[in-house]
């Protein structure tokens, strides 16, 4: 069989199934290492067996007995240590030993125990045992990003603004503080969800941001994550029908995902707002996240997730880019601020600023943002200084900037971009 087909079925076998087996094969292990471990040798065991046999009818099935089959060689190899290592310690250590496994035993009945789940989406599951409350909301997010979609070390760091080393390490830890508190693989119950809810709600948000404008790779879009993140908000959204802040989250994600097809010229270049076709926007996603992003900006202060949405819905409500409510956006982004006090949230409201009040303040804000150490690295940092100091006629700083960012950026399409604002003398 063709090579290039077994790697593309792998690839889509990858971004549909990696979540379930990960989470199936954890049940059988309880070991999250030890899991992805087996996930990862039947992929291996796939590329090698597809090539020569063919792709098989259902791949999902064939991984999964692949990764059960990893998995219990495993189980029964540590079953066979166990039941020998008797015969390496004296009395007194098999004494110890034994009180030991009898805790570890004790502990590993959580994972399996399904309690009052109250949904069986093995996606939406992992996510929640991701966002426990024993790990800190960044071990949460990168943790989540590793285990439901598979992405890499660096394409996590790049998306979190940290180095990959840093991400390594956070991994490591959280990971072993889940083997240690022995956290199931499940929903909690129905009166816990609240206390879970903000970190699931932000993993979901960077997983779509992550489809939105792609880490790494050639194309900007990573349409498998941002299909993924929707199908989830959407699975939280009948889950918690009245949570303002879930239904915010998916008005926003579907207002930005209506100008999927705009996004992308003819040679797969990114178009700048202005230069997208309005007409190719999807108004039926639009009047649906309408309706979700209404709801929530009911509530007395609406949260994070609904004002990001509202800003949105203005950008996707105007007639024209000119005729787009600046003021408006201007003012809730200073309400999005106090709810969120992001960096990233003040160098955006700094591109509006350059609206209401000219290029000249806005590039004063942006020079403000540079002595934050967290947007060091941030190529949208020197890609909209770039684009305010060539509003102000100063190409040579211009291109510099535009230059930096565009090495900063590991998106290949959008380094092209950049590199092609780069103004020839």
């Amino acid at each position: 069989m063709d090579s290039s087909d077994v790697e593309l079925a792998i690839g889509s076998a990858h971004r549909s199934e990696w979540a379930r087996l990960l989470a199936t094969t954890m049940q059988m292990t309880r070991d999250i290492d030890v899991a992805e471990e087996c996930v990862q040798e039947a992929y291996a065991e796939a590329l090698v067996t597809w090539n020569r046999d063919g792709v098989p009818n259902n791949p999902g099935a064939w991984l999964t007995t692949a990764a059960r089959r990893r998995a219990v060689d495993v189980l029964r190899r540590e079953t066979t240590f166990r039941s020998k290592m008797p015969l390496l310690i004296d009395d007194d250590e098999r004494d110890e030993g034994n009180a030991m496994a009898g805790s570890n035993d004790l502990g590993r009945d959580d994972w399996s125990r399904e309690g009052s789940d109250v949904v069986q989406d093995q996606r939406l599951r992992l996510i929640f045992m991701c966002c426990h409350p024993a790990l800190n909301q960044e071990a949460q997010l990168a943790l989540t990003l590793r285990l439901v979609c598979g992405m890499s070390t660096p394409d996590i760091a790049r998306s979190m603004l940290v180095s990959p080393s840093t991400m390594s390490a956070r991994l490591t830890r959280a990971k072993k503080k889940i083997s240690i508190a022995r956290i199931r693989v499940g929903v909690p119950k129905e009166s816990e969800l609240p206390d879970r809810l903000r970190p699931v709600l932000g993993v979901i948000y960077l997983l779509f941001t992550s489809g939105h404008t792609a880490p790494s790779g050639d194309s900007l879009l990573r349409v498998d994550l941002i299909d993924e993140s929707i199908l989830l908000a959407r699975m939280l959204r009948t889950l918690m029908p009245d949570e303002p802040e879930v239904a915010g989250l998916l008005g926003l994600l579907l207002v930005n995902d209506a100008r999927r097809d705009a996004r992308l010229g003819a040679r797969g270049e990114p178009l700048r707002l202005d230069e997208q076709d309005r007409s190719t926007w999807n108004q039926f996603t639009i009047d649906e996240a309408r309706e979700l992003i209404e709801f929530s900006m009911r509530r007395s202060r609406p949260g994070r997730y609904a004002l990001q949405g509202a800003i949105a819905l203005l950008y996707a409500e105007a007639p024209a880019f000119d005729e787009t409510n600046w003021l408006q956006i201007r003012h809730l982004y200073d309400e999005l601020l106090l709810v969120w006090p992001s960096p990233v949230v003040a160098l955006n409201r700094a591109v509006v600023t350059s609206k209401t009040s000219g290029p000249h303040v806005a590039l004063q804000e942006v020079e403000a943002l540079e002595l934050d150490e967290r947007l060091a690295n941030y190529h949208y940092l020197y890609s909209i200084k770039a684009d305010l100091l060539s509003q102000l006629g100063r190409t040579s700083e211009a291109n510099e900037e535009f230059q930096r960012a565009a090495e900063l950026s590991t998106n290949e399409a959008e380094r092209k971009y950049l590199n092609s604002r780069v103004v020839v003398s």
